[in-house]
């Protein structure tokens, strides 16, 4: 054959698999780009709307019939129950971008015994998506947590927080929570009721804030001590208004 023919022959595969490459490429970067404007366009709604339902809460719904949860406004949300809520989970909440570098540090430094996630990286977890264990998962997560601090306020992040978490099996957020455990609303939530709350969030349906072992009443007076002191150094700036 040839040598030109050989040429021209390996010309045109080689034309083609570019061809190919910058037509995936294309599709990949649109793709790409299309997720990120839904990502920023949902995170955008969430910031003004009280989020419906997550995906956990509507697998706990299906598991196990029925959950208590009523979306109430920070400012019907006890300001104990704020404070305790940080200082239990991210007592740096105000001070940082939504990833505590220091934190994950010291849990490395530690040996990895306990987790490092922020307020803000539990939000974008319990409102956007599953729960379990995956490198995927927090990937995603770390993604978007820049996302939501940049669209959200501090004040509006804590709010959703304290709306969608869980403390109990199906029991979500600070109102229904409230009235299972103590029968009162969540603006009228006493420092320790807010505490004993605080203290289950890690482990929501394996403990109690109504019937707390010896642990988690223990556990509830470190964080009131905790909640007092972001209240007298200002750590909880970013959120409380008027207190």
């Amino acid at each position: 054959m040839p040598k030109a023919s050989k040429a021209r022959r390996t010309t045109r595969r080689d034309t083609g698999l570019w061809a190919a490459w910058r037509w995936f490429k294309r599709k990949l970067v649109r793709g790409v780009a299309a997720v990120f404007l839904v990502i920023v366009a949902w995170v955008a709604l969430y910031a003004v709307v009280p989020v419906p339902t997550t995906p956990y809460i509507l697998s706990e719904r299906a598991r196990i019939g029925d959950i208590a949860r009523d979306w109430v406004p920070i400012e019907d949300i006890s300001i104990h129950l704020q404070r305790a809520a940080v200082a239990a989970e991210d007592a740096n909440f105000c001070l940082h971008w939504g990833i505590d570098m220091a934190a994950i540090r010291e849990v490395i430094e530690e040996g990895a015994t306990r987790g490092a996630s922020t307020i803000s990286q539990q939000t974008v977890k319990n409102a956007f998506l599953w729960h379990g264990r995956s490198w995927i998962r927090k990937a995603i997560e770390a993604a978007i947590t820049p996302i939501v601090e940049i669209i959200w306020s501090k004040r509006r992040i804590l709010e959703v927080y304290l709306n969608v978490a869980e403390f109990g099996e199906g029991v979500f957020g600070a109102e229904a929570a409230a009235r299972h455990h103590f029968g009162v609303a969540a603006a009228d939530l006493s420092p320790r009721q807010a505490a004993l709350l605080a203290a289950v969030l890690p482990d929501p349906q394996d403990r109690s804030a109504s019937r707390p072992s010896a642990w988690v009443s223990d556990r509830a007076t470190s964080i009131a001590d905790g909640a007092a002191t972001i209240a007298a150094d200002g750590r909880d700036g970013c959120f409380a208004r008027g207190t």
